[in-house]
């Protein structure tokens, strides 16, 4: 019986993929997820101007998760134009190696990519890849009382700052919408950003300064609406 079931699902997905809509020149898709950037990071090490020189092994960055909102323009029935916006992202930093929270970092990473469709004009799944240009807005970041306290013990620094730089960099994607009914499909999608930033810690006592490569992997899981 669970075989019977299970050939009957299997062939109504069948039908709903072969009856959706073809994507065409002059459609618009969006789509929402849950859209969930995770760093790849390599940090260089940090160097404190203590004598003799404290250095700590680097930093690392973690996930988060926020809602994604992706609109593709199709320019023909095979290429799309497509933009990456999100809420903002806040990732929690941490001093590698040393069981310290340096602190926390929110970016906005909009990626305008070039989509190349296989399947455009044709009804079904929607596989697709493409390769862009990212912009990563750096702002909001904020020194964790954990690092403030190791600085002042290190330093005697009595105040700390940190600061990274925007960074500008190449991307690639691949992804897939699978129809459900009608102009309705699930989306599943996967970007690899590079993301290059500099570092700064700065205290009343001096400024230390280091190189992030953020390189993030970031998936998207949600829905997509064709007009």
């Amino acid at each position: 019986m669970k075989q019977v079931t299970s050939l009957a699902l299997v062939a109504l997905l069948a039908g709903v993929a072969v009856n959706a809509g073809a994507y065409e020149e002059g459609d618009w898709v969006l789509r929402l997820g849950a859209t969930t950037v995770a760093p790849d990071e390599d940090s260089d090490r940090i160097v404190l101007p203590t004598a003799p020189a404290t250095v700590l092994p680097g930093v690392s960055i973690g996930n988060d998760t926020q809602l994604g909102i992706i609109p593709v323009y199709m320019l023909t029935d095979n290429w799309g134009m497509e933009l990456l916006a999100a809420t903002p992202f806040e990732h929690d930093v941490k001093v590698k190696g040393a069981g310290i929270k340096a602190g926390s970092v929110t970016h906005l990473p909009p990626t305008l990519s070039l989509q190349w469709y296989p399947r455009g004009g044709q009804r079904g799944w929607q596989p697709y890849v493409g390769a862009g240009l990212n912009y990563t807005l750096i702002y909001d970041e904020d020194v964790d009382p954990q690092l403030a306290g190791a600085l002042e013990g290190l330093l005697g620094a009595s105040e700390a700052d940190l600061s990274l730089d925007d960074s500008f960099g190449l991307s690639a994607q691949a992804g897939v919408d699978i129809p459900l009914s009608g102009n309705w499909a699930i989306n599943l999608a996967v970007w690899y950003i590079d993301i290059d930033s500099t570092a700064k810690i700065r205290t009343d006592v001096g400024t230390v300064e280091f190189d992030v490569d953020i390189d993030p992997w970031v998936y998207n899981v949600g829905i997509a609406y064709r007009f």
